[in-house]
């Protein structure tokens, strides 16, 4: 518009419209300011970059990935497709200098009720493999932070932490108001709303560049505007190829193709096309076996075989792939959806496009899983039609000029290539009958390629995502408050003592293949994962339990220097291993921190409840554990070993603990203020600090009553007690914890609860006692009746069995402990494998021999046991992996 116009456009505008005018143009005056300024500071970061390039190369797990691809990919200072090397400008910026004499933090551990769904537009607006809901992260860091603190998270997958601390100065008003409700019903101090900061890293560059783009602000009126130019586009260039011929004549849009293998009958070795002798659509039914319409035999999937294609890739060459046929198209025409059987006319046959890059899948457990059937790069778990597709947006996303809209795109582009992939999967449930969608993103987790595979339309995925990915980025983040790096969490450097809280989900044993699958979309991006330091357990990268365990202490060691001292860690756990479990435990106690809770997410009721034994880990926990005050440090220092540096550890450990946890109007339980695991984790302070153990337990189990005060077989100091009391009076029923049987400790445990209810007798506790027993196959478990004989008192008139009294309970222990060392003694002779054995004993073995500082005969009791039982015994794999230590420095 020329300024005449602009002037006779003015003229027939009343004040209003003129001062909305006005107001536009200097808002768009204003963005081009920023615009400029947010270009020329790239700029000038990006050529700091640049310089660092050759220095920070020299770092283990830098990505696989040119630098032009690597600048490509970033937008410093506030993410880097590599290691960033602004982390201590931004450390310097918004942390705070950490000084003991003058610090006043405390809190106990967050113990209150955690459950957020999924359904939500941030958290669906990628498809990363796992997420954790950024709302239930924000009550980790409203609980642990204050506004303006700094968190740290070293595997941040899709930055939910980031938008987290984030979100905590702007929450939605129901968020808001729910939040205070709850902490309010449990008496829990009123959150503090307020933005935090947090620094962000991870080793796989598509994580980082996921959670660039959820930390990141974005205008989402621009982000749709551009999203429909570039889709406009490729509709105008390629949207024939999405288009079917209706029974009237009429041309249909195609919304997705389904796509059955071809098996080879074990018979007669003619080909059956899956979908067509299974799939029975009046029945509404999926048979396991298919009739060969050759020769009339019947067989399984797992009996027959693949017929196979060649195919002519123009970069990887000719190569054999599983043979696939197109059996039905679903449409839209004449304003309904229709389904049709598929004909070789209704799908047109496209050849595989040439790619810029064909990347080899790597040599991974997921990465390799479908070589057999020619799908050996990335770019093969897209169809040619959808290839050349995926192709056609990615070059016009490239030609956006503006940075932060560029990357947003490529979010886009990126969160829809699974479901747009061969990995998409025909519901057969849903298609059949209706209900729910019939077409998902496939087995998550894995690479798996589905019988019946989905050729979902990107065009229409992409109208549809982009109408909701731009507003979700807005809502994720209003403003810049995060830093991002990709590089390995051993290797983050944030200096000491300079971050607020550390929130911790990293991978679990083997449970994801995270550097294979990511290849998808990395391939894409131009920057791949160093998988050396990734940390997984996995037979073809020839990572073993004690390797993976290894490479989280190192993960944990950086996180322990990084953290204030007295601040807390949370680490969440996925995994149904207890070796892995123990794994984490060992790692998190060697690096430094003291484990203050456990609790186990309860799936049916979406709460958090308190655990007692490792035979939880079959559900998702959350672990608390804190970085002692150097103070305390210096002092145990000075007393390592003697009586009162025991007591002050149990005081310091105590003051950390929750005094009052209710649930629903019902006392709950603190595991960790009970007796024995006050003594576990006074023995494994001492055991990785080096030190002597003072006491053995019955000895402890009797100083703890005389100078701690017991409520409900929980121990308190003084002013603890009196709080709980005054707390106990409102919620008189207390929940009993949830005790798995599986050894001899854990039976104890279960008796103990048992009998603190009322005391019982044999007949009473036997039947019940079965019915939890999970018995170990190593361990040689005594029978109820030993046991109870060892630990716990009988009434001889009424012949009920109780706990007994703390003096008494000492010598008890002392006995006990007596004929567990003298069971150890008889395990000693020989070198041959140890088939049946206690487990109780091993344990008491281990403790005295650790006491009398025999590190090598710790070592060689341990390579006589299962493997599996030394790593899924925490007490065990402590002594030996320290015993480990020692001996090694000695």
């Amino acid at each position: 518009m020329s300024p005449r116009d602009r002037s006779t456009n003015r003229l027939l505008m009343n004040s209003d419209q003129l001062e909305l005018m006005d107001r536009s143009l200097e808002q768009q005056a204003i963005e081009q300011s920023n615009d400029a300024a947010s270009e020329a500071r790239r700029t000038e970061y990006l050529e700091r970059l640049r310089a660092a390039l050759p220095e920070l190369r020299k770092l283990e797990g830098f990505p696989i990935g040119s630098d032009e691809d690597i600048l490509a990919l970033s937008d410093p200072p506030y993410y880097t497709a590599c290691p960033n090397p602004f982390l201590a400008d931004f450390i310097a910026e918004h942390g705070t200098v950490y000084d003991e004499a003058t610090d006043d933090y405390h809190r106990e551990p967050f113990a209150a009720d955690v459950s957020e769904g999924k359904n939500d537009p941030i958290y669906n607006a990628h498809s990363y493999h796992t997420k954790v809901p950024h709302k239930a992260i924000m009550r980790y860091i409203l609980h642990y932070t204050k506004p303006g603190d700094v968190v740290f998270d070293g595997f941040c997958g899709t930055g939910m932490t980031g938008v987290a601390a984030q979100l905590c100065g702007s929450p939605d008003p129901d968020f808001r108001a729910t939040v205070e409700a709850e902490w309010a019903a449990t008496g829990h101090p009123k959150p503090e709303w307020g933005a935090r900061y947090a620094v962000l890293g991870d080793l796989s560059p598509a994580a980082t560049f996921i959670a660039y783009n959820y930390n990141s602000p974005i205008n989402a009126k621009t982000f749709k505007r551009e999203a429909e130019r570039i889709l406009d586009e490729v509709e105008a260039e390629l949207g024939w190829m999405y288009a079917t011929p209706h029974s009237d004549g009429s041309t249909g849009r195609i919304n997705y193709v389904v796509w059955s293998e071809v098996l080879l009958c074990p018979g007669c070795g003619a080909e059956v096309v899956w979908w067509s002798a299974t799939v029975d659509e009046i029945a509404k039914l999926v048979n396991t076996q298919a009739r060969c319409p050759d020769c009339g035999s019947r067989f399984s999937k797992e009996e027959a075989g693949r017929a196979t294609v060649t195919v002519v890739d123009p970069v990887v060459g000719s190569l054999r792939q599983g043979k696939s046929v197109p059996v039905v198209i679903d449409y839209d025409a004449a304003g309904r959806r229709w389904k049709k059987q598929a004909t070789s006319g209704d799908v047109p046959s496209v050849a595989y496009p040439a790619v810029p890059i064909a990347v080899r899948m790597p040599d991974g457990d997921e990465g390799r899983r479908n070589d057999g059937v020619g799908v050996t790069h990335a770019h093969h778990y897209l169809t040619p039609r959808n290839l050349t597709t995926v192709l056609a947006f990615w070059r016009r996303i490239d030609q956006v000029a503006d940075c932060r809209l560029r990357l947003a795109l490529k979010f886009l582009l990126t969160g829809m290539l699974r479901q747009v992939s061969r990995l998409a999967k025909v519901g057969t449930t849903y298609y059949l009958n209706g209900g729910g969608g019939a077409v998902n993103a496939g087995l998550l987790g894995t690479l798996y390629l589905p019988s019946f595979s989905a050729e979902v339309n990107p065009l229409q995925t992409w109208q549809n995502r982009s109408r909701r990915i731009g507003e979700a980025l807005a809502m994720a983040a209003p403003a810049r408050s995060s830093i991002v790096t990709t590089q390995s969490a051993l290797g983050v450097d944030l200096g000491v003592e300079s971050v607020d809280y550390v929130f911790l989900d990293p991978p679990f044993g083997s449970n994801i293949s995270y550097s294979d699958l990511n290849v998808l979309w990395e391939a894409w991006l131009g920057v791949r994962t160093q998988a050396e330091q990734e940390a997984i357990v996995s037979r073809r990268q020839h990572r073993s339990l004690p390797e993976y365990q290894a490479l989280m202490e190192a993960a944990f060691e950086r996180a322990y220097r990084a953290l204030k001292c007295g601040r807390w860690m949370t680490v969440e756990f996925h995994n149904s291993s207890n070796a892995v479990w123990n794994a984490i435990q060992v790692a998190i106690q060697r690096a430094g921190f003291v484990m203050a809770d456990v609790r186990v997410l309860d799936k049916g009721g979406g709460t958090f409840k308190s655990v007692t034994s490792a035979g939880a880990v079959k559900q998702d926990l959350v672990i608390s554990a804190y970085k002692p005050r150097m103070g305390f440090e210096h002092r145990f220092a000075l007393e390592a070993g003697t009586e009162q540096g025991t007591w002050e550890f149990v005081r310091e450990h105590l003051g950390q603990l929750p005094v009052f946890v209710e649930n629903k109007g019902r006392v709950e339980v603190v595991a960790e203020r009970q007796n024995y695991l006050l003594f576990d984790r006074m023995v494994a302070f001492h055991i990785q600090r080096g030190a002597t153990v003072p006491f053995s337990a019955g000895q402890f189990y009797a100083g703890l009553h005389h100078r701690f005060l017991e409520r409900d077989d929980m121990y308190f100091t003084e002013l603890q007690a009196a709080a709980y009391d005054r707390r106990r009076l409102e919620a008189p029923d207390i929940e009993q914890m949830s005790v798995f049987v599986f050894d001899e400790k854990s039976a104890r445990q279960w008796i103990r609860a048992e009998l603190l209810t009322r005391p019982q007798t044999f007949q009473d506790l036997q039947p019940k006692f079965l019915r939890e027993l999970n018995q170990n196959r190593y361990e040689e478990l005594p029978e109820l009746r030993d046991i109870l004989e060892q630990g716990f008192l009988e009434d001889p008139d009424t012949h009920r069995w109780r706990v007994p009294d703390p003096g008494k309970q000492a010598d008890l222990e002392a006995l006990r402990q007596r004929g567990l060392l003298t069971e150890f003694a008889t395990y000693l002779p020989g070198s041959s494998r140890l088939k049946r054995f206690r487990i109780e004993a091993v344990r008491a073995g281990f403790a005295d021999l650790w006491a009398k500082r025999a590190y090598a005969a710790i070592i060689a009791m341990a390579e006589r046991l299962p493997d599996e039982v030394v790593q899924e015994d925490p007490a065990l794999l402590m002594y030996y992996d320290n015993a480990v230590t020692r001996e090694g420095a000695g």
